[in-house]
């Protein structure tokens, strides 16, 4: 019996008229390889139990050196992809809008220096000319704080830390996606290297049945039609097995990309059905209030909202205050004074009568932003529960195809069994034997097949509820925490580096 989510292919070997018939079914689930299949004609070479012996020893002392797991595969990629690290930093990103929008609290303050030659020509009131060159020079300091500008400030920081949630739901988001295409490109690399070893022992098979073939024909049991089906037969088998061989290359190179590691000896993953929800419509509740692409919608309301408000207050007054100092060296035109020392307090007030329309428009588009964002999240919402919808009855249907495959197996290497014996026996005829092997053959390959499918749709269907993550998969790695660096630079003033030293 072959459980859910597992890929397992062995070599049986049975001495039979000196054929070998392989099966899917196995209770170790271990992927054999080509090892199985030299063993199996070390096996036939020998001949007798003994040569078993020596094939289930060759296949055990051939491992690869290194194992990994669908849990490792998923933590390389959980900390190496450059989708995944490319979307933190873009998160980072929007860190820094925060203290972009706290610094409108902050004073402004500004240093001044000017200089350079001034040619100045006076005429008095007794008509006397007096000419100079001047060389003036200006030095000086400014202070500028903003009091009341409509309450922009506070809408703005509220705004930029609502972004910032947007994006950490988003990085979620993206997390999820990366994972489940890490987890694909896993199961379908062993998928189709499990493919490839069925495919070679139906090669092995149609060889060894057109070798009994030939020499059958040499004995008048058969005609040159049987011999003539055989070869035809096996060289369809090759061509099946090149086409095996070239997607477990494609699906070798996904892997490279996906998860950024070469490849090893890939173990069966194993089930995790316990994290999946009972029901359908528990599966709906819990995407409703976990999926990050809701949670990324609502916080975008909130964006949007405040855009609204944001674009008021330019109808409010404006109040700010500014006190400054400076030193002025031969800047006096009139010649009466060498140098003067400036000192100011000002306080001003900008109270807006009208701008032509500016503001009532940006009001106006802002609270069409709002409305979009609202529908935006219905939308986001629709999406989210057709998409749990789609994976639950995926998943479902994926563990019948599973019976049913594992049900198919059973039969044809059954009946593959009883038309081997019929047709010693006369009662069969090669044509016979070749369809009932292609009939196992086809039937190990949807069963390789359903295996691939279960094991993404419950990934999916994790994805879908948005609960596929390094938390709920207890994977062992630090989950990324993005608040870190938020908190690292939100009431940062000053510096040019970021807290990674970049």
């Amino acid at each position: 019996m072959v459980s859910a989510g597992a890929f397992k292919l062995t070599v049986e070997v049975r001495i039979v008229s000196m054929r070998v018939a392989g099966s899917v079914l196995s209770a170790n689930g271990r992927p054999c390889a080509i090892v199985a299949l030299a063993a199996a004609r070390s096996a036939l070479r020998c001949g007798g139990r003994a040569a078993i012996i020596v094939a289930a020893a060759s296949v055990a002392l051939a491992e690869p050196l290194r194992v990994e797991t669908l849990p490792d595969a998923l933590v390389r990629t959980y900390q190496g992809n450059p989708q995944l690290n490319a979307e933190r930093a873009r998160v980072r990103g929007v860190d820094e809008g925060v203290p972009q929008a706290l610094s409108a609290y902050r004073p402004q303050l500004l240093a001044t220096l000017t200089g350079g030659l001034q040619q100045v020509r006076v005429l008095f009131f007794d008509n006397t000319i007096q000419t100079a060159t001047l060389h003036t020079w200006t030095i000086g300091f400014t202070v500028s704080q903003t009091l009341f500008n409509g309450f922009k400030t506070a809408n703005t920081v509220r705004q930029s830390e609502a972004q910032v949630l947007s994006a950490r739901e988003a990085l979620r988001n993206t997390g999820q996606g990366v994972l489940l295409d890490a987890g694909t490109a896993y199961t379908n690399v062993i998928a189709n290297q499990s493919l490839v070893e069925a495919q070679r022992i139906n090669v092995t098979f149609l060889r060894e049945t057109l070798g009994t073939t030939k020499k059958r024909l040499e004995g008048g049991d058969v005609t040159p039609t049987d011999v003539a089906q055989a070869e035809a037969r096996l060289s369809r088998g090759l061509a099946d097995l090149n086409a095996a061989e070239v997607g477990l290359a494609i699906s070798q190179a996904l892997y490279a990309q996906v998860i950024g590691a070469p490849l090893g000896r890939l173990v069966p993953p194993a089930s995790i059905e316990r994290l999946l929800p009972h029901t359908r419509e528990e599966a709906i509740a819990i995407s409703r209030k976990e999926h990050p692409a809701i949670m990324a919608s609502m916080y975008d309301i909130d964006v949007a909202s405040l855009g609204t408000r944001i674009a008021e207050s330019s109808l409010y007054p404006n109040v700010s205050v500014q006190g400054s100092v400076q030193r002025q060296w031969e800047n006096d035109p009139t010649l009466t004074s060498k140098s003067n020392d400036i000192a100011s307090l000002l306080g001003t007030a900008n109270v807006p009568i009208y701008d032509g329309g500016l503001a009532a428009s940006q009001i106006r588009q802002a609270k069409e932003l709002a409305m979009q964002a609202r529908i935006v999240l219905e939308l986001v919402r629709s999406q989210t529960q057709t998409a749990v919808l789609g994976a639950w009855v995926t998943y479902e249907g994926a563990k019948v195809a599973l019976s049913a495959a594992e049900a198919e197996v059973r039969a044809a290497t059954i009946a593959l069994s009883g038309v081997q014996k019929e047709a010693q026996a006369g009662q069969r005829t090669t044509l016979d034997v070749l369809n009932s092997q292609q009939d196992l053959t086809a039937a190990r390959a949807r069963l390789i097949g359903a295996q691939r499918d279960l094991v993404i749709a419950s990934y999916a269907l994790l994805g879908a509820v948005g609960r596929l993550d390094v938390k709920t998969l207890a994977l062992n790695t630090p989950d990324y925490a993005p608040e870190v660096h938020y908190h690292q630079v939100r009431d940062a003033w000053h510096g040019l580096r970021t807290p990674s030293g970049q």
